[in-house]
């Protein structure tokens, strides 16, 4: 738990401002944000590595700010693996339990175990260069688990690993901590890893958190439009509100086109609001546009054929990077650059953001 933590390194500008967050036991929390946003600073101060210049970091009820990092009982997993390179794998898993003055038939037993937990009990006695990339990160992640700890902490664990391997990781690293029932706290940059593993995503910008919330409920409902614009693809129109009813407002768009939103972070007429749209809400197919959907006319600038989807790119409300992304099915209407077609979504997938 972050109680009113802050931090700085030069005593003038914060790079973590006033943070408050509780983490559950059991939970796989996610810390996402782009490079400078204080999500890495949070992990190294929770590990021991850094200091909060303000604030109480708090583990089981118990501060644990004074506590070295070797004493907080907490594994971690880095990027860039940080195997000891003269030892063998088994060795390397050793290393943490020696140092916690485990006794040899114990160590032993721990160390089977946690190698086989990452399926790789036949690589005990191999050394680090002798294994790939994969592998190595799997022995980092037994090395952590090994001395059985409650919370692990995870710094891009998986940004060396090509797509493949990472997708492949990203599944054997949550089922892990699901079945251990152990706390994860999750460092990236990478939003479609925070999305596939958490079961909550922290979205960091400016040293503070943004958004706390499910990854569905993130992408589906964003509060503000950097979240909006930061996970997942997004359109975003530009306007001023006009009037607000409830959940509906209206919203003249700076081309000149009237349009329906769902006022979700303005709060009254005459504000500037930018409107976010998801590219996987608005259809092109008449037959396929709902009751009660708004609709406006577009121009086809280019249509891509990406295997399960089309992706197309459009001329909307006098913006050339509108996207809308289609399923690719046998009745898909494929589209060609200069036809002049009629978009629409439902208002309640449109969501007036700040601006």
């Amino acid at each position: 738990m972050f109680d009113h933590v802050q931090k700085s390194y030069d005593g003038e500008v914060l790079v973590v401002k006033d943070l408050n967050l509780s983490i559950a036991r059991g939970e796989f929390l996610t810390m996402l944000g782009p490079s400078g946003s204080g999500k890495t600073t949070c992990l190294m101060m929770l590990a021991g590595f850094e200091t909060a210049t303000h604030g109480d970091i708090l583990l089981d009820g118990k501060p644990i700010n004074n506590i070295p990092p070797h004493k907080r009982g907490i594994g971690m997993v880095f990027q860039n693996y940080a195997l000891f390179p003269h030892m063998s794998v088994g060795e390397n898993l050793s290393f943490p339990l020696e140092v916690r003055n485990i006794g040899k038939s114990e160590r032993e037993e721990k160390v089977r175990r946690a190698l086989d937990m990452v399926q790789m009990g036949e690589f005990a006695n191999r050394r680090p260069a002798q294994l790939s990339g994969g592998q190595q990160q799997r022995i980092a992640l037994a090395r952590a688990l090994v001395f059985e700890p409650e919370l692990v902490l995870m710094d891009e664990p998986l940004g060396a690993l090509d797509k493949q391997l990472r997708e492949h990781m990203q599944f054997e690293i949550t089922r892990l901590a699901h079945d251990l029932g152990i706390t994860v706290v999750y460092v990236t940059h990478d939003q479609t890893e925070a999305l596939t593993m958490s079961d909550n995503v922290a979205v960091f910008e400016d040293g503070r958190i943004q958004q706390l919330d499910a990854p569905d409920k993130l992408y589906e409902e964003p509060m503000n439009s950097f979240v909006a614009q930061f996970i997942g693809e997004n359109n975003t129109l530009s306007g001023v509100v006009q009037q607000i009813s409830g959940d509906s407002c209206t919203v003249k768009l700076d081309s000149g086109e009237v349009i329906e939103a769902n006022p979700v972070n303005v709060s009254a007429p005459g504000e500037r609001t930018l409107v976010s749209i998801r590219p996987e809400r608005v259809e092109y197919n008449k037959a396929r546009l709902q009751e009660g959907a708004f609709t406006l006319r577009a121009e086809v600038l280019e249509f891509i054929y990406m295997g399960d989807v089309f992706r197309t790119r459009l001329r909307v409300a006098g913006r050339d990077d509108f996207i809308i992304k289609t399923r690719n099915a046998p009745d898909a209407e494929r589209l060609e650059p200069g036809q002049t077609i009629e978009i629409g979504w439902l208002p309640r997938d449109c969501r007036a953001l700040d601006a």
